[in-house]
C-alpha cells in the first residue's frame, strides 16, 4: 500500500474557526459555514490569470472540433459531470463537446464506489473509450491534487498530445507536477475537516462555470448577455426563447411566434430572420458564413 501524506494538503488541515462547532447553536453553525463560504470568491480571484490562460488555450482547440473532458472522483467527478450535462440545453451544443467522466462510471454519480479513485488503469480505458485526441482538453479535478485516477488521466492525456489541465484546492500539489496548467484555488481548511464537498466543491463548481460559460460566450453562443442557442425543449424554455427574441428585436408576439414555428424554435435563427427579413433557409446561410455569430451577421448587413 502506497504511503499517503495528507499533512501538507490544505484541505486536510483543521479549521481554527470551527474547532468547537459541535457545541454551537444552529444559527452559530450556519454562520460559521457562511463565513467560510464567503472566502471562496477571493480565493478564485487569485487564480484568474491561470484560468484565463486555460480558456485561451482551450478555445482554439474548440474551433477545430476539440472537446473538453472533465475527469474526477467523488464530489469532483460529480461536479464535472454536472457542468458537462448542462451545456447542451443551455447552449445547444452536442453532448459530446463537453464530457464528464466519473471514476467508477455512471453508477458512481449517485453511489460511493470505494477504490475507484485509486484505479490508475481504468482512467486510461475510460479516455481511450472516447478516442481522446490531440485537439482535446482533459480537465482533471481533485481537491487534494493527488487523486491517482485523475493524475493518471492527465498523464495519459499528454501522451496523445491533448492539453492536460489540473484543478485542485491546495498549493504545491502532485497535480502541478503533471499538468500543463494547474488551477490551484486555495480554499483552506473545511468547516468539517476534510469534507471537500463544502468549500472545495463550491469552488470547483464556480471555476467549471467560469470555464465553460466563457468558452460558450467566445464561441458566439451568447448575444449581449442572452443565451441565444438554448434548446427550447419544454414549455418554459419556449417562453424564455420568445422573451429573448422580443428583448433583442422588439418584434410583436404574433411575428415572433410565426418565425419561431418556421425556425423550429431556434432562437438564434429566429433573431436573424427578424433582423434581416429573411426566411429560415436564408438565416442558415447567413449564420454559417458568419461563424454562427449574430453580431457578425448584423455587421455584414
Amino acid at each position: 500500500m502506497k504511503k499517503i501524506d495528507l499533512s501538507k494538503i490544505d484541505t486536510e488541515q483543521r479549521n481554527l474557526n470551527s474547532m468547537d462547532i459541535d457545541q454551537k447553536s444552529t444559527l452559530e453553525i450556519l454562520t460559521i459555514i457562511n463565513n467560510e463560504d464567503g472566502k471562496i470568491a477571493d480565493a478564485i480571484k487569485s487564480e484568474l490569470p491561470t484560468i484565463t490562460t486555460v480558456v485561451d488555450l482551450i478555445f482554439p482547440r474548440f474551433q477545430q472540433n476539440g472537446r473538453v473532458i472533465y475527469i474526477g472522483a467523488g464530489t469532483s467527478g460529480r461536479i464535472g459531470v454536472l457542468d458537462a450535462s448542462e451545456m447542451p440545453p443551455t447552449y445547444g451544443v452536442s453532448d459530446q463537446l463537453i464530457i464528464g467522466i466519473m471514476a467508477g462510471g455512471d453508477y458512481a454519480i449517485r453511489n460511493a464506489v470505494e477504490g475507484a479513485e485509486d484505479d490508475e488503469l481504468q482512467v486510461v480505458t475510460d479516455l481511450k473509450a472516447i478516442n481522446l485526441g490531440p485537439l482535446d482538453t482533459v480537465i482533471g479535478i481533485a481537491a487534494s491534487g493527488r487523486t491517482p485516477y485523475v493524475l493518471a488521466g492527465l498523464e495519459y492525456a499528454k501522451t496523445v498530445g491533448a492539453l492536460a489541465v489540473g484543478m485542485c484546492m491546495t498549493k504545491n500539489s502532485e497535480m502541478s507536477q503533471v499538468a500543463d496548467q494547474t488551477i490551484a484555488v486555495v480554499t483552506g481548511p473545511e468547516v468539517v475537516t476534510g469534507s471537500t464537498r463544502m468549500k472545495a466543491g463550491t469552488a470547483t463548481k464556480l471555476v467549471c462555470n467560469m470555464i465553460s460559460t466563457t468558452l460558450m460566450i467566445k464561441w458566439g453562443k451568447v448575444y449581449q448577455n442572452l443565451m441565444v442557442d438554448l434548446k427550447a425543449s419544454n414549455e418554459k424554455l419556449k417562453v424564455r426563447t420568445a422573451r429573448i427574441i422580443k428583448e433583442i428585436t422588439g418584434a410583436d408576439d404574433k411575428k415572433i411566434n410565426a418565425v419561431l414555428v418556421e425556425a423550429n424554435y431556434s432562437c438564434k435563427h429566429a433573431i436573424v430572420m427578424i433582423f434581416c427579413n429573411v426566411n429560415y433557409e436564408e438565416s442558415i446561410t447567413l449564420l454559417a458564413t458568419a461563424n454562427n455569430s449574430i453580431d457578425a451577421v448584423l455587421k455584414n448587413q
